[in-house]
């Protein structure tokens, strides 16, 4: 075998080492976690299971319509039916798949815009910066919500449209708090000589700073994901959202809001729109108990026993 050959080897031995070794440090992390961010997680995982294999768990379609309106619980239909005839329970099932995905894929956009304005803004700190911040303040001075209601308003409420409006609007959250973590890392050493390296700016934007700024991101990310969920389930509550027949749990709840005042008749079909209203409350109080968890052990604070 010659030299290079032994080389290439021990480094593949050594990449397979690292890798198990990265993989046990989080297992031990998940072994040490509180209850309440393996409660999360659990309940994240659920979901995500529902929303990807929505098709093969729900027992009806999406938008399939029965000749039994406001049918009551049990039986063909485990939830009812809602006013014009379609399966609550595989609504809810479906709900998951469109609620959460535009919701993370929103999120996503809004960090990568605001993410990578943020660090262009900190390394430049001239009038590119002093551009962007101003221009951040003037959308962060008016309400979000009624910005996007009216933004929905004048462009029309469609999927993209809904993702591309609140992830904007989004994204400047995001550029305030990615600029002013990364000011404290561009004027380390290692930045400045990587500058004068000759490094272009992705280079160092990719392999110097955002490293070292992951942890308040990736929290971030998980508490922009509970917003974003939120403000789409208000907007569809509101009728500017996800639009029918696509199944949502905001629009849900506004369908059969109805049902309520009638609890001393039915009290089960009384229960029906704040099954969906359960569904949010559940996921955005698991990601905060992860986001929680992760905040304690990035920052190497301890709770007192």
């Amino acid at each position: 075998m010659s030299d290079e050959q032994t080389y290439s080897a021990a480094g593949e031995v050594g990449q397979v080492r690292q890798r198990r070794t990265r993989l046990q440090r989080i297992w031990l992390d998940l072994k040490k976690a509180p209850p309440t961010a393996i409660f999360g997680m659990l309940v994240v995982s659920i979901y995500a299971f529902v929303a990807l294999f929505a098709p093969f768990l729900a027992p009806h379609g999406e938008a399939q319509i029965f000749k039994e309106p406001y049918a009551a619980w049990g039986g063909q239909f485990l939830l009812g039916t809602d006013q014009i005839g379609r399966d609550i329970f595989s609504r809810l099932i479906y709900g998951a798949r469109n609620t959460i995905g535009i919701a993370l894929t929103t999120t996503i956009l809004s960090f990568a815009v605001g993410g990578s304005l943020g660090l262009i803004a900190a390394i430049n700190q001239n009038w590119v910066d002093q551009v962007m911040s101003r221009l951040v303040d003037v959308l962060m001075a008016i309400p979000s919500l009624i910005f996007a209601l009216m933004l929905l308003s004048i462009f029309g409420s469609t999927t993209w449209g809904l993702i591309i409006i609140i992830a904007m609007l989004d994204s400047t959250r995001v550029f305030r708090l990615t600029r002013a973590v990364s000011l404290n890392v561009v004027v380390m050493d290692y930045v400045e000589a990587a500058r004068l390296r000759g490094e272009k700016l992705p280079w160092i934007m990719r392999r110097e700073i955002l490293p070292n700024i992951l942890p308040p991101l990736v929290a971030e990310f998980g508490l922009r994901f509970s917003f974003v969920f939120l403000a789409i389930a208000a907007l569809s509550f509101l009728g500017v959202g996800i639009q029918p027949p696509t199944a949502d749990w905001g629009s849900m709840v506004r369908e059969n809001a109805s049902l309520i005042q009638f609890a001393k008749y039915d009290l089960k079909g009384a229960m029906t729109p704040l099954m969906p209203a359960a569904a949010i409350a559940l996921l955005t109080v698991a990601v905060n108990f992860i986001v929680d968890w992760f905040l304690q052990k990035t920052s190497g604070l301890k709770d007192e026993q």
